[in-house]
C-alpha cells in the first residue's frame, strides 16, 4: 500500500516535470539548426568517404563546443532579458560595437551563401529548377519571416514560428532515418560506428588531410549567428511567465529618479528601475526577467538546448558521415565531391531514391537554415544598431547581399564557382567566430553583468539591499532587495576559454590549409 502511495507520487512528479519540460521545447530545436545546414554536408561526406567512421568522434566533440557556448547564450540571455547584440550595444565602446556588427553582419551574409546554394541545388535535382532561378526562389523564405516571427512578440507567436522551423527539422531527420535504412552496411559496422566516436584513433595524428577535415568539422559546426539567436530565443518564455505572476509593470521614464516612482507602483516596478538606473541607453526600460522567471525557467532553457542538440544536431551530422563512410568510402572521386556529385553518387552506389531522399533533406535543412539566418539577422542588426527602417526592409537587403555574389558566380563560373564560393564562406565564418564569442564569454564570466535583485519585504539580512521606504498603515515599512548573482564558475569559465582557444586554433589552421590549397 505504502509503495503504491509512493510510485503514485513519482509518476506525478516525473509528470509533473516532463509536462512543464514540453513547454520549453523549440529554443533548442531552432539553434540546432545552425549546427546541421548544407555547410555542414560537404566536410562530413569527405570525412566519410575517406576514414570511413574514424572521424564521428569529432562531431560529438564539436557538439559539447557547441552545448558550451550556447549554454552560456542561455545564461546571457536569461539574466539580463539582453540579447548577445544588446548587451554588446549597452556595454561595449561604440568603435568596437559597430566592428561587431560589421563582423556580425558578415557572418549573416556568410552563412546564407550555404543556405541559398544548398537550396538551390535541391530545386535543380528534384524540380529541374535551374541553379540562378533556384537562388532567386530562396528569397522567398523571407516572407515566412514577416509574417511568423515577431522579436518582441508574445510567446504565442514565437510558438507559431518555433513550430514551422521545427517541422523542418523532423522532416530532415526522416530523411537521413530513411537514408540510413537505404545504406547496406557490411558486417561489422555497427561496432566500427560505436568505435568511430570514440577517441581511440590516431588517424588525425598521422595525416594531414584528417587533422585539415578534423578542422573543418569543428569550423564548419559552430556558427557565429547561433550565439546571437541562442540568447534571444530564450526571452519570450521568461516574460510570459512574469505576466503570469503579476511582475510586468509599465517601463519607467529614463529621466525619472528613485524618490520619484509612485508610492502606488507594485515593488516589481520599483525593482525594475532600481536595476536599470546605470544603464545609460533606451535599452534600460526594455523588460528584464525577474528573479522568479529566471528560477523557473533557467534549468529547463539549459536542459532542452542540451538535448536537443545531442538528439537532432548530433544525429543528422553524424548520419551525413556515416551514410558517406558506408557508401563512398573507397570511392574514386567522392574526395573532391560537391553537393550536386554526392547525390549523383548516392544514386548511383545505393539507389535513385536516395539521392532523392538526399536532396529532400538538402532542401529542408537549407530553408529551416535559411529562415533562421534571417531571423538571426534581424536579431542582429536591432541589437548592435537601433535601426529607424522597417523590419522586412533590413531583412530583404540582408537577404538580398547573400544573394548577389552567388548570382554573379553562378553565371561566371558555373557549378565549379558555386563549390568555391561554399568554402569561401567557411573562410569567412573561422575568422568570425572567435571574435564575436568573446563578448559572450566576457559578459557571462563578470559578476557586474550577471546580477539579480529579488525584492524581500522586512527582512535584514546582511546580504539585502535598502531600496526604498514606504508607507504603510502600520508606519514606515522598509523594503529591501537581495543580489543573486550568476557568473560563471570556475569550470565554466575555464570550459569556455578552452573551447574559445582551442576552436580559434582549429579555425585559423583551416585557414592556413585552405591558403596552402587545400580543399574539401
Amino acid at each position: 500500500m505504502f509503495s503504491a502511495i509512493l510510485s503514485n507520487r513519482y509518476a506525478l512528479r516525473v509528470s509533473k516535470v516532463l509536462k512543464k519540460y514540453a513547454a520549453f521545447i523549440g529554443p533548442g530545436l531552432v539553434v540546432s539548426v545552425s549546427y546541421m545546414d548544407p555547410g555542414n554536408y560537404l566536410t562530413s561526406v569527405s570525412s566519410g568517404a575517406l576514414y570511413q567512421y574514424k572521424l564521428c568522434f569529432l562531431i560529438f566533440m564539436s557538439n559539447i563546443f557547441a552545448v558550451i557556448l550556447q549554454s552560456l547564450c542561455v545564461k546571457l540571455g536569461t539574466i539580463t532579458g539582453l540579447d548577445l547584440a544588446e548587451m554588446c550595444r549597452l556595454h561595449l565602446p561604440y568603435q568596437l560595437n559597430l566592428t561587431l556588427y560589421a563582423c556580425a553582419e558578415l557572418a549573416i551574409i556568410a552563412t546564407d551563401l550555404a543556405e541559398v546554394v544548398g537550396t538551390a541545388i535541391a530545386l535543380e535535382i528534384l524540380f529541374g529548377i535551374p541553379l540562378a532561378y533556384g537562388v532567386l526562389i530562396t528569397i522567398l523564405d523571407v516572407l515566412i519571416i514577416l509574417f511568423a516571427y515577431h522579436k518582441d512578440g508574445s510567446l504565442k507567436q514565437t510558438k507559431v514560428f518555433e513550430f514551422l522551423v521545427s517541422i523542418l527539422v523532423f522532416c530532415t531527420c526522416i530523411c537521413f532515418v530513411l537514408e540510413l535504412f537505404k545504406c547496406d552496411f557490411p558486417p561489422g559496422s555497427f561496432l566500427a560506428i560505436i568505435e568511430g566516436f570514440l577517441p581511440i584513433n590516431k588517424e588525425i595524428f598521422k595525416e594531414l588531410n584528417a587533422l585539415f577535415l578534423s578542422c573543418g568539422i569543428v569550423g564548419s559546426t559552430v556558427m557565429p549567428h547561433s550565439l546571437f539567436l541562442g540568447s534571444a530565443l530564450v526571452q519570450p518564455r521568461l516574460k510570459d511567465y512574469d505576466v503570469k505572476i503579476g511582475n510586468i509593470q509599465e517601463p519607467v521614464e529614463d529621466e525619472a529618479t528613485e524618490e520619484e516612482v509612485d508610492q502606488d507602483n507594485n515593488l516589481t516596478a520599483t525593482l525594475h528601475k532600481f536595476q536599470s538606473i546605470s544603464d545609460g541607453s533606451n535599452l534600460r526600460t526594455k523588460y528584464r526577467p525577474s528573479y522568479q522567471a529566471i528560477k523557473y525557467c533557467l534549468n529547463y532553457s539549459y536542459i532542452e538546448l542540451i538535448l536537443s542538440l545531442f538528439i537532432v544536431a548530433v544525429f543528422v551530422n553524424s548520419a551525413i558521415l556515416i551514410v558517406a563512410g558506408s557508401t563512398l568510402f573507397g570511392k574514386p572521386d567522392a574526395e573532391e565531391a560537391d553537393l550536386l556529385s554526392i547525390y549523383e553518387m548516392l544514386s548511383y552506389y545505393i539507389s535513385p531514391a536516395a539521392g532523392l531522399v538526399f536532396a529532400l533533406s538538402m532542401l529542408f535543412s537549407g530553408q529551416s537554415a535559411g529562415i533562421v539566418c534571417t531571423m538571426a539577422g534581424q536579431i542582429i542588426s536591432e541589437g548592435f544598431i537601433n535601426w529607424t527602417i522597417k523590419p522586412w526592409i533590413r531583412r530583404i537587403v540582408t537577404r538580398t547581399l547573400a544573394i548577389i555574389p552567388v548570382l554573379i558566380v553562378i553565371m561566371v563560373l558555373g557549378r565549379e564557382g558555386v563549390s568555391k564560393i561554399m568554402n569561401s564562406s567557411q573562410v569567412v565564418l573561422s575568422f568570425i567566430l572567435p571574435i564575436v564569442s568573446a563578448p559572450l564569454i566576457w559578459f557571462t564570466s563578470r559578476k557586474e553583468y550577471m546580477t539579480v535583485y529579488d525584492t524581500t519585504t522586512n527582512t535584514n539580512e546582511e546580504s539585502s539591499l535598502l531600496l526604498h521606504s514606504e508607507l504603510s498603515e502600520d508606519g514606515t515599512q522598509e523594503v529591501r532587495v537581495r543580489k543573486f548573482t550568476f557568473e560563471n564558475g570556475v569550470f565554466l569559465r575555464n570550459a569556455s576559454i578552452a573551447t574559445w582557444l582551442l576552436i580559434t586554433f582549429l579555425n585559423f589552421y583551416l585557414i592556413y590549409a585552405f591558403a596552402n590549397g587545400a580543399d574539401i
